[in-house]
């Protein structure tokens, strides 16, 4: 997912692009052209996003119920999927900033940190990602009871009262 600009080429991770497009539908209906190029503009031209990008993905979201069409063809607006989806995504990001400024405040050791951080949590999610597709059935159920356990246990820490 690169585009190029004259001077300089901009890569954006894997995923962002479903996440940015949900915010900009957000903010009110757009077609793929005007996605286009409020990105261009947002960017100022560090990152243009294609056709050959923004279509297929918004022909994903639309299958996956996350935008629906907005008189036949003339733009797309986000769901109320889509805003879930959304709003769970930015609860984890601003956990992931909020890291990421801690990591910035040590300098470079801070951000070599950072940059491992990212690159073993991006490895560890496509060798997840691997794994689970080679499961059988009745091992994928054991995954996901072990993942909501998992996640009930995260739950239950957030209630509880912070000790200083």
């Amino acid at each position: 997912m690169s585009s190029k600009n004259s001077s300089s080429t901009s890569v954006v991770p894997r995923g962002f692009s479903k996440f940015y497009v949900l915010s900009l539908l957000k903010e009110g209906p757009m077609t793929g052209k005007e996605i286009m190029e409020e990105t261009a503009k947002r960017t100022q031209g560090s990152w243009k996003p294609s056709p050959g990008l923004v279509y297929p993905l918004l022909g994903k979201l639309l299958s996956s119920g996350l935008i629906e069409e907005v008189e036949e063809g003339r733009g797309y607006r986000i769901t109320v999927s889509g805003e879930d989806l959304l709003s769970q995504y930015q609860l984890g990001q601003s956990d992931i900033d909020n890291l990421s400024a801690a990591f910035m405040r040590l300098g470079l050791f801070g951000q070599l940190m950072a940059k491992d951080a990212v690159d073993k949590m991006i490895g560890l999610t496509k060798e997840l990602r691997q794994d689970v597709s080679k499961l059988g059935k009745a091992q994928k159920a054991k995954y996901r009871k072990f993942l909501e356990s998992e996640l009930r246990r995260l739950d239950r820490s957030e209630q509880q009262p912070k000790s200083a």
